[in-house]
């Protein structure tokens, strides 16, 4: 796979992030840590659904994801990543969309174009908070060279973000266009991967390494046999809970420890959701609506300083274009599902996310974020 490198990238870290881009190398050992699981593997399956047959994203048929990873030196610690509603022209097909703003300390690119018209026309891309604007230009790219884009003159890149400076010099904006536009071509059905990749490379939850995280969940056929998927960027704080247990008062890491540094909850996460119900945008927002009750179930703080986004898109015109709309009254599985597979993405970010070295732009100083304790988890969650 090709990949395009910033400016004055060394030849090892041009070829740690080509490594990571393939999915073939872990992003700061030589050798993966081979104790990092999945919620479910560990013994944690939030809710009573069942779950696609990936348990990401990519089990909604026809959505793509797509990572690229950049690890250089002692402070680079960043990527993006790419969520493609299907793979067909987005532009001249668009898909239902809705967001929804949980609390809005945060810089979503393309949010009132949805808010107006209830459409994507791009892929959805999730990077750091100095990047969107590379991100922008990257799918702007992208979209004017699809064959049957000759004549467009407008696009409503969609763009989220979340602030990785805590393991990242975010400051030297080092993410290129071309970088980011790998995400994008590279993007596949999955299975999605998570962790500190992507996106998530540098993002911190809870105090401990955070990331990208994905889950699903597969409605029976008696209430509509749809499925929702979720892809969450994670870089937030509060009191963690994991399956209900208070893993973060337990394990002494969690906000108001010390009734002071009132900020340290601050941050963020991008929440995607994808189903393939036929839903109105109207609708998508209800759903939207419904993963912040999933991140609430995670022990999520929500300050001042937090970005909390969610968007919503619906497949149906690809998959199934003459459906009837999804009516109100069958409307509350799908928020059940969507609140389950929320508050599951969350934990996958965690649970497969690795211990981090990297830079912390406040402190101008190195620094490490531990990998949540996953024993730990099991002995104090139970979990068989």
């Amino acid at each position: 796979m090709q990949v395009k490198f910033a400016t004055g990238v060394k030849p090892l870290s041009a070829l740690i992030l080509l490594l990571i881009a393939q999915g073939t190398c872990s992003p700061m050992q030589a050798e993966p840590d081979t104790d990092r699981v999945r919620a479910r593997e560990l013994g944690i399956a939030p809710g009573v659904l069942p779950t696609g047959e990936k348990n990401d994203i990519t089990d909604v048929a026809g959505v793509r994801v797509g990572h690229v990873t950049l690890i250089e030196g002692n402070d680079i610690r960043t990527g993006a990543t790419a969520i493609l509603p299907h793979d067909g022209n987005l532009y001249q097909s668009p898909v239902p969309a809705a967001v929804f703003v949980g609390n809005g300390y945060g810089k979503l690119a393309g949010i009132s174009q949805i808010a107006e018209l209830g459409e994507i026309e791009t892929p959805i891309v999730l990077t750091n908070t100095l990047s969107v604007d590379r991100a922008m230009s990257a799918i702007i790219d992208w979209t004017l060279d699809q064959p049957g884009n000759e004549r467009v003159r407008s696009v409503n890149a969609v763009v989220g973000e979340t602030n990785d400076s805590g393991l990242n010099n975010i400051r030297k904006r080092v993410l290129t266009p071309d970088m980011i536009r790998e995400a994008i071509t590279s993007a596949s059905t999955g299975p999605v991967q998570e962790g500190a990749v992507g996106a998530g490379t540098g993002t911190i939850a809870f105090g401990w390494k955070g990331g990208i995280g994905s889950s699903s969940r597969h409605l029976p056929e008696n209430l509509g046999g749809h499925t929702i998927g979720v892809l969450v960027q994670s870089n937030f704080g509060g009191i963690l809970q994991v399956d209900g247990a208070p893993v973060g008062e337990r394990l002494g890491q969690y906000y108001l420890k010390d009734e002071v540094a009132s900020d340290k909850a601050d941050g963020s996460i991008m929440i995607v959701i994808a189903t393939d119900a036929p839903l109105s945008s109207r609708n998508l927002e209800r759903l939207s609506k419904r993963a912040i009750a999933g991140l609430a179930r995670t022990g999520a703080s929500m300050t001042n300083g937090s970005g909390d986004y969610v968007v919503a898109f619906s497949t149906y015109r690809q998959t199934d274009p003459a459906a009837a709309q999804t009516e109100n009254d069958n409307m509350s599985p799908l928020f059940q599902a969507t609140i389950e597979a929320t508050e599951e993405a969350i934990y996958n970010s965690l649970f497969m996310a690795e211990t981090v070295d990297g830079f912390d732009v406040s402190t101008q100083s190195p620094r490490r974020v531990e990998a949540l304790p996953l024993d730990k988890v099991k002995e104090i969650t139970g979990a068989n």
